[in-house]
């Protein structure tokens, strides 16, 4: 069922279900992760064999077809969201959201089907620490409803994780480019220094940035950057968080830096990019 939200009177499209129990999917109107933390399942995906063994997350939307034929000690909890939820903003501070044309495209990829989105992500032992903790958390914030911005920070969790996912889903082979890729995408809410990332490379310095400038088109430290500022941009428009809260959320330790950066980088201040975008949404 929604979300009722409690502090502002209004119904939130989305649903955390703390025990998947497989068998009423797809979910109606909704797209759906569901985290497997133990055990194992076996069925069809869309008349394909699907196998996924715990940790594991499987992607669902609601056009899928889906059949669960064994449960092995399984336990899943699940997180269903409309794809208004995730393409809408809040007309005004402490006002209702509204839906809008301007898509947010993070992580919609995985509840498409082709032959690299197979429902079931790529997820590494070194991701699905992050992921779970995001997902943890996500859940808590359905439940607890602790004050009046607590479908802000479920939106956050939500990109996070989606955005996350999707960039995992896109790695064929762990060069170390990847590898580091892994590593911001993970931790980019972090401080990380240019050390660490030599060394989850296992490179030095110049061969790192040389790596990353033939794929990337920037330095890796340069990258991170990008990839914080980029989150920002989505947090801003969707989300009523407070630039101090997004600089936080996306690495920057202070909302002066954070304030700065993106300005240099975006060609405006965060407020006017926040003012811009929702005013172009409005418009559309």
């Amino acid at each position: 069922m929604p979300q009722y939200d409690r502090h502002k009177g209004r119904t939130v499209l989305i649903e955390f279900i703390t025990a998947e129990d497989f068998d009423s999917l797809p979910y109606a109107e909704r797209f759906t992760l569901i985290f497997l933390t133990t055990g194992s399942i076996s069925g069809t995906l869309n008349d394909r064999p699907i196998k996924i063994t715990a940790p594991g997350i499987l992607c669902i939307s609601k056009d899928d077809k889906v059949e669960i034929f064994e449960k092995e000690n399984a336990f899943a909890q699940s997180f269903c969201f409309n794809p208004v939820f995730l393409n809408s903003i809040p007309v005004a501070e402490g006002q209702d959201y509204i839906a809008t044309k301007l898509k947010i495209r993070t992580g919609i990829s995985l509840f498409e089907r082709d032959g690299q989105h197979t429902g079931v992500p790529l997820i590494t032992e070194k991701a699905y620490p992050q992921l779970l903790e995001w997902f943890f958390v996500l859940g808590t914030e359905v439940y607890a409803q602790s004050d009046s911005r607590w479908v802000c920070r479920i939106k956050r969790y939500l990109i996070q994780i989606l955005g996350l996912l999707e960039d995992l889903n896109r790695q064929c082979e762990q060069s170390p480019v990847d590898v580091v890729l892994e590593y911001i995408h993970t931790n980019y809410s972090d401080k990380i220094s240019l050390e660490d990332l030599t060394h989850c490379a296992h490179l030095n310095r110049v061969s790192l940035n040389k790596l990353f400038q033939d794929r990337c088109g920037n330095t890796a430290m340069g990258y991170l950057l990008s990839h914080r500022l980029k989150v920002a941009g989505d947090l801003l428009t969707h989300t009523g968080m407070s630039l101090n809260e997004i600089a936080r959320s996306t690495g920057f330790e202070y909302d002066t830096y954070f304030i700065k950066q993106f300005t240099a980088k975006v060609g405006m201040s965060p407020t006017a990019y926040r003012n811009t975008t929702r005013e172009m949404a409005a418009a559309l």
